[in-house]
């Protein structure tokens, strides 16, 4: 297994991707904690894995004291705390051309995005730390920029670019402690597009369409690439964007 016995806390455990990185998580081994502002999902997702090996905790992951709080009591109850995901929403809002926005909703993601991302990290790094050991884990994005020519994805863009500097310099400042960080870049989820909403479809069949394999990485994927790069086989990977984007993106 990859993760045996690894403790894992995942921001944003009730969402698919949160999930997904879950399930994968339990079945290599480790025991996950499940963070997030909704009980309800959160139950959902542990009631699907097996018994004693997801735990869940309503934390708000912009809350710094709760964020503190959380950490330390995984890593007091668990003896250690080896891997720090966050996957949780952007709260981004999007359709709107940038200069018909309001500045509140155009920063929101940027904002949201990186004072989670932020928090959580270094929450998680203090622990890691004195362990010597440690992988960090965000859902980034290579953006093409050359789509806001034909959508208006507000902030997203500056989020996506504001995510891969914190890993960078996360990467660099916390890697002689031992602790890795890395981004995960799929190009796209159709998966996680509501299915009640009216574009998906076409916005399904063009994310299909950029990729040079014809179609786009799953929910699945995303679980199994977190898998390694959480696990020691990937020990010397970190400040790397993890592109499997289906060639959506070429490096």
């Amino acid at each position: 297994m990859l993760l045996q016995d690894k403790v894992a806390v995942i921001y944003g455990g009730g969402g698919h991707a949160g999930g997904a990185i879950a399930s994968a998580f339990v079945r290599e081994g480790a025991v996950v904690h499940l963070a997030g502002r909704t009980a309800a999902s959160l139950e959902k997702v542990a009631a699907g894995l097996p018994s004693g090996r997801a735990h869940v905790a309503v934390v708000d992951a912009l809350d710094e004291a709760a964020v503190d709080a959380h950490a330390h009591a995984v890593a007091e109850a668990s003896g250690r705390l080896d891997i720090s995901v966050n996957v949780i929403s952007d709260q981004d809002l999007q359709g709107i051309p940038m200069v018909d926005m309001n500045v509140e909703d155009y920063l929101r993601p940027i904002q949201v995005s990186l004072r989670s991302k932020y928090l959580t990290s270094r929450a998680a790094a203090r622990h890691m730390a004195p362990q010597g050991s440690g992988v960090i884990i965000f859902l980034g994005g290579m953006f093409d920029w050359t789509v806001s020519r034909r959508f208006s994805v507000g902030g997203m863009g500056v989020t996506f670019d504001a995510v891969e500097s914190l890993r960078r310099q996360l990467a660099a400042e916390l890697g002689p402690k031992g602790i890795r960080a890395v981004t995960l870049c799929t190009g796209g989820l159709p998966e996680t597009i509501p299915a009640g909403y009216d574009g998906r479809d076409a916005i399904t069949e063009w994310l299909n369409g950029q990729t040079l394999t014809g179609r786009t990485a799953t929910l699945a994927d995303v679980g199994e690439v977190a898998a390694f790069a959480a696990s020691d086989r990937a020990r010397t990977i970190t400040g790397a964007a993890l592109n499997f984007s289906a060639g959506a993106r070429i490096d």
